[in-house]
């Protein structure tokens, strides 16, 4: 299933440059380490930005302070995102913010979800990924016209370790192929696709080359000066497999940003 390319409406106006048009955007999760980069490319390619999330009235997973929100929005990018690696919360919170944010766009008569989602999700449903699957299904099968982009892990994701897989002086490094992007190229190609129009499932979104996680992890407590010890551990099961075998690793025809994360450990000193 493809979208099709809304109608010019009050939400949207002629803005200049290579013929785009300015549009009144809803970043889902706006304020996040991702939400924050396509609020502000968006505002800087001229177009109206606004985010949804707590700190502006809006709680999408109980479907409050989205009456209104949406009006004159042209399209809303979803950039969601939960701490868990439990499946049931994970498809809890991705199935709740899914529903109600496509509710209020059918209300409002956005034109265009875009929805970000992870490489590899639908060839490993498992925890967190789980929420990801569910999130795609309610997205391709709904009634809003929409575009859906599945991106490798962020450079951030090392921190996001180094914070969860503490214990004490230890660090619990995953065995796993890596192919790390930059979360503010992925928050880009996400405005290039809002002012593309509904484009149905568009090519996967990766790093400039792939990495393994534990050397990501030393490369991180070297730059930073964390004092920790560094265990690699191969995680069990079928996710465990699928973070070792390339499945989460963008494959043929993919794009490609072009900031590696050696380059983004220097940048973020």
């Amino acid at each position: 299933m493809t979208g099709q390319n809304p109608p010019t409406s009050s939400s949207q106006e002629a803005s200049g440059e290579g013929g785009a048009r300015r549009t009144r955007i809803a970043v889902a999760g706006g304020t996040g380490v991702l939400g924050r980069h396509v609020v502000e490319i968006a505002r800087l390619r001229g177009h109206d930005a606004i985010a949804l999330a707590p700190s502006t009235g809006v709680d999408l997973v109980a479907g409050t302070g989205l009456d209104g929100a949406l009006d004159g929005v042209g399209a809303v990018v979803d950039v969601t995102s939960i701490q868990t690696q439990s499946a049931r919360a994970s498809e809890r919170f991705f199935g709740a913010v899914t529903r109600h944010l496509l509710q209020a766009e059918k209300a409002a008569g956005v034109g265009h979800h875009v929805a970000l989602s992870i490489v590899g999700a639908d060839k490993a449903p498992y925890g967190y990924y789980a929420g990801k699957v569910l999130q795609e299904r309610l997205v391709t099968e709904g009634d809003v016209p929409w575009t859906l982009m599945r991106a490798t892990q962020f450079h951030e994701f090392v921190g996001q370790i180094m914070e969860r897989l503490r214990r004490g002086p230890l660090v619990i490094a995953p065995r796993m192929r890596s192919q790390p992007v930059a979360a503010r190229e992925v928050a880009g190609r996400l405005i290039d696709l809002v002012e593309a129009g509904p484009s149905g499932r568009v090519p996967d979104f990766g790093g400039p080359r792939e990495e393994q996680a534990v050397d990501m992890v030393r490369a991180f407590k070297a730059a930073t000066g964390a004092r920790v010890w560094i265990l690699p551990v191969p995680f069990p099961g079928a996710l465990g497999r699928a973070l070792r075998d390339g499945t989460l690793v963008a494959g043929p025809g993919s794009d490609h940003g072009t900031q590696t994360y050696a380059d983004w450990l220097r940048s973020a000193r």
